[in-house]
């Protein structure tokens, strides 16, 4: 077995948590090597956010062609498999140039833990080879949920394998109307699919307000999508060229058919297998994750974990930010988590978009506070774009004016969020949001229309 020279940090895991964690410590001025069983940038990059992203703006594009005339889905389709594969190219081949020009000693293989302070490295080509380090971050992410009644293979779909077919299934029934299942769900939809979502819940899109789903299932709907909620999936029959998928509805047993089934219905830490946690006495909880203090450290002081593996929802942005706090802490800088402004996004048309809290969670906090709303259809360039559909809406504290969280449905609300989530981080008031001057005419002009309705609110209350 080849053994590796000594360094300050090792990252085991190179997604959006790794390559950042990775980067900042390089930065830092520590000695790094990073962990890649697999691809460079993880599955963000090859298998998850950044080619379902390129396939949904792709099938928007497509969407927007057809209502000029008759366009070939299946040809667009290729097309867009394409493009999705270049957008995931360049986006690793970055990341890649990036660890390479920050002098990041890049390792391909299977990592696992000898003890706390050695991994072995394993790859089928070039072996074995042993690496001793000070500190360890692991940021190895996590993976599709699959449930005993409908195991991956065949016609049975993750994610993964959905963002790779190569052609448009004619029918394709969603298990988990979360939001990995609406955005895919959608996607084929608009290129031609006859989709059906499948949820347990007593709504899709289930954890967001009630208010802030409806214009999405609005245009679920409008798309020909299928959505039965309060359903349990039982079992499947697999067939030569379709699936079925036996299910309980309101005390029935029920069965549809498609071409193909895609279950969406969570990720799980990659805390178990070859990683050898056991060897370093580093537990885990029974859902697989591992706890961390406010400086993303375990158990073990010179061991850290970020992204999936924590608590906390399984969102890219975290699992960077707290790479950085990681990084910065085993510097000896005094950084620590807030988690109190993580935007959530749901890339559907139209977007979904929350930060900070709930005017629900206020009052269950017992919280007093405004709301300002404003709605798209009253905003000059929504009605260039013609998309009018949606608003947005800040929670504000009744007294002070302090922007406490914020919600928004409808375009651009993925880029939108960004405003808001600075308010919250800055202690900024809807005062201030209503006094910063917006470039007009701009979808940011519902922000300050929001923030004005909430100010006024405020000025009513206290006469």
């Amino acid at each position: 077995m080849k053994h590796l020279e000594f360094v300050d940090t090792l990252v085991i895991g190179s997604g959006p948590g790794g390559y950042v964690a990775a980067l900042r410590s390089s930065q830092l001025g520590m000695k790094i090597a990073i962990v890649e069983r697999q691809q460079i940038g993880g599955v963000c990059t090859h298998t998850g956010c950044i080619p379902s992203k390129a396939l949904i703006a792709e099938a928007e594009r497509f969407n927007m062609r057809r209502q000029w005339g008759p366009v070939n889905g299946e040809n667009a389709y290729e097309e867009a498999q394409v493009f999705k594969q270049a957008v995931v190219n360049k986006q690793s081949g970055g990341v890649q140039f990036l660890l390479k020009t920050a002098g990041v000693n890049v390792l391909e293989g299977e990592a696992s833990l000898i003890d706390a302070h050695t991994a072995r490295v394993y790859h089928a080509d070039h072996g074995e080879q042993q690496i001793s380090f000070k500190h360890l971050i692991l940021a190895v992410g996590s993976r599709p949920i699959e449930i005993p009644s409908l195991p991956f293979g065949g016609r049975i779909l993750s994610s993964t394998e959905a963002l790779s077919l190569p052609h448009i299934p004619e029918s394709l029934v969603v298990v988990g109307g979360g939001y990995i299942g609406v955005e895919l769900g959608q996607m084929f939809a608009r290129f031609g699919a006859q989709v059906t979502i499948l949820e347990g819940g007593e709504q899709v899109l289930p954890g967001f307000e009630g208010e802030l789903a409806a214009p999405v299932i609005r245009q679920l709907k409008q798309d020909g999508i299928t959505m039965i909620t309060g359903a349990k999936v039982t079992g499947a029959e697999q067939h030569t060229n379709s699936i079925d998928l036996h299910y309980i509805h309101q005390h029935e047993q029920c069965v549809v058919r498609a071409e193909y089934a895609l279950v969406t219905v969570g990720r799980k830490p990659n805390t178990d297998g070859a990683l050898g946690l056991e060897h370093i006495g580093l537990t885990s909880t029974p859902q697989g994750l591992i706890e961390i203090d406010a400086q993303c450290r375990t158990s073990i002081p010179h061991i850290y974990a970020i992204g999936d593996i924590v608590q906390g929802p399984a969102l890219a942005h975290k699992a960077s930010y707290e790479a950085r706090i990681a990084a910065e802490a085993i510097a000896g800088e005094p950084s620590v988590i807030d988690y109190k402004a993580i935007p959530l996004v749901v890339f559907s048309h139209p977007e979904i978009t929350s930060v900070g809290l709930s005017e629900t969670a206020c009052k269950q906090k017992s919280i007093p506070v405004v709301v300002g709303k404003s709605v798209f259809s009253i905003n000059g360039r929504a009605l260039a774009l013609k998309e009018t559909e949606g608003f947005v809406k800040i929670v504000a504290h009744a007294v002070s004016g302090l922007v406490l969280g914020a919600q928004i449905v409808g375009a651009e609300a993925s880029t939108l969020i960004s405003e808001l989530s600075l308010a919250i981080e800055m202690g900024a008031t809807v005062e201030d949001l209503a006094m910063t001057i917006h470039p007009h005419p701009t979808l940011g002009e519902i922000i300050i229309e929001a923030a004005e309705q909430a100010c006024r609110k405020m000025e009513k209350n206290q006469v």
